[in-house]
């Protein structure tokens, strides 16, 4: 086999970042758990991402952890090239990326032990053989009570709609050409077929439904996910199995609203997992339950349970950060069972303790302990409704768990600047980096190209922010897009650069508190 090994490599992937990643959201998962990660003094610990792709996750993640030390490999060099020349613009020390294969980096003897190894949309992807030389790798590598991240598509999700897959991937063979020239015609011909009425589509539920979403989605990814030569779903019981070689127990996922069992179980349901004692077979029974596609896991060598008590004091020492501005976090949440409506008395005075910081202008990162001292009456909710209004908060996005080094709030600032700065200037050219990072939480925070241009007309001086970008914008001869057409004239485009920029300092506040702005 050559060095591609199947993979597609004449198409670049995504440049995302992917939540799952952060540590602070990984410690957080395992507290839900009962299950405490030694995320290091102040700070410091050992990180390391398997397949990063265009390491924008890895470089992120260092800038706003710069105590922290990052490895990160991805076979494809013109990535590699991408994620050092970004390091080098945000004069990042702190991580280093390697173009090695994944036999060839578990060899290296110039590796520390690590307290996180994390593969995100690697294991479904490659073949069996690297599959073991990853589990190899973590086996080497991965420090007693170290924890890694992992996730797969799975079953019983895939089920229906991976004979789909299939037929995508062989029409493009067919089509033959670049992986992205067979994107269009793999997804022509399944739309041309599901008109034609075959009866496998009368057997998968809205599988037309899912045709439409695919015309919708970045042709990168799709050429990854649906063209690449190597796919395999698994149940959550076979990646068990595989890592119980490397001695990985199961924590829980990182997903964290799967955790909430009120917006995706019935009370039937429940009832059933409460009576399976085997943990591996109650989470792949759970995937049943709620036809589970995509995991996000997390997986520990060696933990130690913490008690009712223990857990509760760390709870109350976490801290964390509003990332949503107050009047824009709706009072509902989407689980398995669909939307569910939030209590209002409850929520409600959560979020607004939880905006006070942000409100007076201070950074947004707060502790449970201090957010009950200051406001009584929230003691009156009762632990456990907190506990789990915290949990649905923080899976639904609205909420961040921040380090829990505080003072090093001050270097995180630092680091992030740089990278900020460094991905702002990128956004004069594109929208591919659609994040920047926050010392406050350690983790990255989602802000669009047109934002991220008011931003650095803000760090520039300029008085004038939409103009800023309408210049930015017309000498690269680009038009802003609304309702699906192109603005050709200069007040047009202005009018609508205005209008984005009042929808913009809305939520600058929560920027400012966030340390972005």
């Amino acid at each position: 086999m050559n060095w591609k090994t199947g993979y597609v490599t004449d198409l670049g992937y995504t440049y995302g970042f992917y939540r799952e990643l952060t540590p602070q959201v990984q410690v957080f998962s395992g507290l839900a758990n009962r299950v405490d990660f030694d995320t290091g003094s102040a700070g410091k610990f050992t990180y390391c991402e398997l397949g990063c792709g265009q390491g924008f996750s890895t470089n992120l993640l260092a800038a706003a952890n710069p105590a922290a030390d990052f490895y990160a490999t991805d076979f494809n060099p013109a990535q590699i090239t991408g994620a050092r020349r970004l390091a080098n613009a945000a004069g990042a020390e702190n991580v280093r990326f390697f173009d090695d294969s994944f036999e060839e980096f578990c060899t290296r003897d110039d590796l520390p032990k690590f307290d996180v190894i994390a593969l995100h949309g690697i294991y479904s992807w490659i073949a069996h053989e690297q599959r073991e030389i990853i589990v190899g790798f973590i086996n080497r590598w991965l420090k007693v009570g170290g924890r890694i991240y992992i996730s797969f598509n799975c079953l019983p999700g895939w089920a229906g709609p991976s004979p789909l897959r299939h037929l995508m991937y062989l029409k493009g063979k067919q089509v033959g050409g670049s992986t992205g020239s067979r994107v269009e015609p793999a997804l022509a011909f399944i739309e041309r077929l599901a008109k034609a009425d075959p009866l496998y589509f009368a057997t998968v539920p809205n599988i037309n439904a899912r045709i439409e979403r695919l015309k919708g989605h970045n042709r990168n990814y799709l050429a990854h996910e649906y063209l690449n030569d190597v796919w395999e779903p698994f149940y959550h019981s076979d990646v068990s199995r595989d890592l119980d070689a490397a001695r990985l127990s199961y924590v829980g996922s990182a997903h964290l609203l799967d955790h909430v069992d009120a917006v995706n179980l019935t009370a039937d349901q429940q009832a059933i997992l409460a009576e399976t004692a085997d943990p591996v077979f109650r989470e792949t029974l759970r995937d049943y339950m709620v036809n589970q596609q995509f995991r996000r896991d997390i997986f520990a060598r060696g933990t130690v349970p913490l008690s009712a008590g223990e857990a509760r004091e760390i709870w109350l020492d976490s801290r964390f950060a509003l990332s949503t501005p107050r009047a824009e976090v709706p009072l509902k949440v989407t689980g398995a069972l669909g939307e569910a409506t939030l209590q209002e008395d409850i929520y409600a005075p959560l979020l607004d303790a939880f905006a006070k910081p942000v409100e007076a202008g201070r950074s947004a990162a707060i502790s449970l302990r201090q957010l009950l001292a200051d406001t009584s009456k929230l003691a009156d909710l009762g632990w456990a409704r907190i506990q789990q209004a915290i949990l649905v908060l923080v899976g639904a996005g609205h909420l961040q768990p921040c380090p829990a080094d505080a003072k090093g709030e001050g270097k995180r600032r630092e680091s992030t600047k740089r990278f900020n700065l460094a991905v702002m200037e990128k956004a004069r050219y594109s929208a591919d980096l659609q994040f920047l990072a926050s010392p406050v939480t350690g983790g990255g925070i989602a802000v669009d190209r047109f934002q991220q241009l008011f931003l650095l007309a803000q760090a520039q001086g300029d008085k004038d922010p939409a103009g800023f970008v309408w210049r930015v914008l017309d000498a690269q001869g680009q038009r802003i897009v609304k309702d699906g057409k192109a603005l050709e004239s200069v007040d047009d485009n202005l009018a609508e650069l205005k209008d984005r920029y009042a929808a913009f300092e809305k939520r600058l506040p929560t920027l400012k508190s966030l340390g972005i702005a």
